[in-house]
């Protein structure tokens, strides 16, 4: 058999490899763009089960992350109403309970 027909036998094993690769990737990536959608317990929780920096180095993660928490707000909207725990986790506090007595200013961040 010539040496060009074994190289040729290789291709078609090489493309249908490349393929199925490209569809584990897509699935990889849509799980991953899926659980940036979701509440951010879910998406910590899927995220706990990736290995390392696999999904840094494998995933458009950045870009795929801000336009996953982009949000739909503009400037003049009304904030929406949200529920969280207090710090001692013993009652919570909503957004609307706060605003119907005067402005509200929120920080996010540490001043540690």
């Amino acid at each position: 058999m010539p040496a060009w027909h074994k190289k040729r036998r290789w291709k078609p094993i090489l493309l249908k490899t490349a393929a199925v690769l490209f569809v584990l990737w897509l699935g990889f990536v849509g799980v991953v763009w899926w659980s940036m959608n979701q509440q951010p317990e879910k998406f910590a929780t899927v995220m706990s089960y990736m290995p390392g920096p696999v999904v840094f180095l494998m995933a458009p993660f950045e870009t795929m992350w801000m336009r996953a928490r982009a949000g739909s707000l503009q400037p003049g909207d009304h904030a929406p109403d949200f529920n969280l725990a207090t710090l001692d986790k013993t009652s919570h506090v909503a957004l609307s309970s706060l605003s119907s007595k005067g402005p509200v200013v929120l920080v996010f961040g540490s001043y540690t």
